[in-house]
């Protein structure tokens, strides 16, 4: 008789093991109808199965075939991924009705090889969810070099057109006497100037620009920036004010590019900022870091498009005043220089763009 029983619980615990193979086979995905399944599967295969009640623990998900809390007699399973805990499963008994010694032996091993059942069922979707997250940034990497490839080649291609316009234009401006003519001469000068100077971001945008790393002092780069800005400064009623914590750092830098970082993030500064307001330029280091902030007083960005403000042609400027990609070339060049740029908001108003270098 007692070959029987356990024979008809030998049953079990293999059509246990059966169902929820299976379960998982039918499965896509780690989800809870799933991990029900499983829970119920195991609670049938134990010996008093009316009175057990199994809990999941595992991931993000939590659940039990019961809401009573108050079983102290259990058995349990920790499911190890990579050999770290990501949860257990546990079957309970009621204390009042049962003991320790109600479990049978080759139920914890029936319950230790679910675990790994489980665990290997998290961990085959875990990986499937880490190829699909690759494989979308090696479509959008692979996006972008074809961009930058496009871009770069729609730059070299406009250049010589625009230099020949500005060229005849200009002649024509210089032998010209009617003022009616000299006023539409000067709107196509302008205008070129205008594009050549998008032309020239767009070569920043796709890394076309010829990179020129050396060692540099930092307080001329500024000094420059800001007076070749002065009067910009000056016409908009707007303060500045340069502070030095330490007036000899040197970076190694392409001097041009960190003059473009510095040059587009004051204009958007002074754009953004009213009258009378003050902007400030902060420059410091620590033993391994340049540190570049620039503090104005202005309207702000909103949190909702802080993380668009970087990509290529987001701008919140109006025609004519912005074509979108300041801020991307800017990007462009802190991550060529292995930095950062962040953006914190100003008190009382304003905003902090703070930018990293390393020195070396």
């Amino acid at each position: 008789m007692l070959a029987e029983e356990n024979l008809r619980e030998k049953i079990k615990e293999l059509s246990c093991l059966y169902e929820i193979s299976k379960i998982i086979s039918d499965s896509n995905c780690v989800n809870p109808e799933a991990l029900s399944k499983i829970i119920l599967a195991t609670k049938n295969a134990w010996l008093f199965n009316e009175d057990a009640v199994v809990e999941l623990q595992v991931d993000s998900y939590s659940l039990s075939t019961s809401n009573e809390k108050n079983f102290r007699i259990f058995q349990q399973s920790n499911i190890l991924i990579n050999k770290i805990d990501y949860g257990y499963i546990r079957v309970s008994y009621p204390d009042s009705l049962y003991s320790q010694k109600d479990f049978a032996a080759d139920e914890q091993k029936l319950l230790d090889m679910i675990a790994l059942e489980i665990g290997n069922y998290v961990e085959k979707y875990q990986i499937l969810e880490r190829k699909a997250a690759l494989q979308k940034i090696i479509e959008r990497i692979n996006r972008l070099n074809l961009l930058g490839e496009l871009t770069a080649g729609m730059a070299h291609e406009l250049n010589t057109p625009l230099g020949n316009v500005l060229g005849f234009a200009e002649l024509i401006k210089d032998q010209n006497s009617n003022p009616e003519i000299d006023t539409e001469i000067s709107v196509i000068i302008n205008s070129v100037i205008y594009a050549r100077e998008i032309v020239k971001k767009f070569l920043f945008f796709s890394n076309e620009m010829p990179q020129k790393f050396e060692v540099q002092e930092i307080k001329p780069i500024v000094d420059f920036t800001i007076s070749s800005l002065n009067p910009t400064f000056q016409k908009k009623q707007i303060k500045n004010k340069v502070i030095y914590k330490n007036e000899t750092i040197t970076a190694k830098i392409d001097a041009v590019q960190i003059t473009q970082v510095l040059f587009n993030l004051l204009i958007n500064a002074i754009y953004a900022s009213p009258e009378k307001s003050c902007i400030t330029v902060i420059v410091e280091n620590d033993s391994k870091n340049l540190y570049l902030k620039i503090e104005d007083q202005g309207t702000g960005i909103p949190d909702n498009i802080k993380q668009k403000i970087f990509e290529p042609f987001f701008s919140t400027k109006p025609y004519h005043n912005g074509n979108g990609l300041g801020l991307s070339v800017v990007h462009g060049i802190i991550k060529n220089h292995n930095g950062e740029i962040i953006i914190h908001n100003n008190v009382p108003t304003g905003s902090i763009f703070t930018i990293r270098l390393p020195l070396s």
